[in-house]
């Protein structure tokens, strides 16, 4: 069986917001990395959507906006071409690599792991609590950034109950971000 990898970066309060982490070269390596060691990404619509309009048309034409470094670009590359399953109930259709994901949530991604494979990453805010909450997250791996941003969303808010974990591994960045992974025990 696949495992369903949830990595996510978040401040040390807690903030899951994409803009509140400390980009850098390595941290994108760091994820770049991550995506190539599955065969595929499990997300909701807001993140395939933001995913999708930031890293697809640098992958597809090779031209960066004006906020994109070029230390950017391998993991535009590595997104672009990992295949995506994007849970959402009011989209028609993808086309970006991608696969809607309809039906009962748990039993989709159950039949998802059940698959042959290296691993299935999981993305974004909501669609995670949702797995967490089916128990169906295998690994957790949480890039904790030395900010503190004041604001939300926050990790997993609303968790119906504790999810208690065991460290595996840890990866100090150079930003001082801390790469730490976790199984449920």
């Amino acid at each position: 069986m696949q495992p369903l990898r949830y990595s996510i970066n978040v401040t040390l309060d807690g903030c899951v917001d994409h803009r509140a982490g400390i980009p850098d070269e390595e941290l994108h390596r760091h994820h770049a990395r991550n995506i190539e060691q599955a065969d595929a990404l499990l997300l909701g619509r807001v993140t395939y959507q933001m995913m999708e309009e930031a890293w697809r048309p640098v992958a597809e034409t090779g031209e960066r906006p004006d906020w994109m470094a070029e230390w950017m670009v391998p993991f535009a590359k590595s997104i672009h071409a990992v295949k995506k399953y994007v849970v959402s109930g009011t989209l028609e259709r993808v086309d970006w690599n991608a696969e809607l994901l309809r039906g009962d949530l748990g039993e989709a991604v159950q039949r998802l792991k059940r698959e042959p494979g290296k691993g299935i990453n999981l993305g974004g805010v909501t669609l995670p609590l949702a797995l967490a909450e089916l128990g169906l997250i295998d690994e957790y791996e949480l890039v904790v950034h030395p900010r503190i941003a004041g604001h939300w969303p926050t990790l997993l808010a609303g968790l119906s109950k504790c999810v208690d974990l065991k460290l595996v591994s840890r990866v100090e960045l150079g930003s001082g971000a801390v790469a730490m992974r976790y199984v449920p025990k």
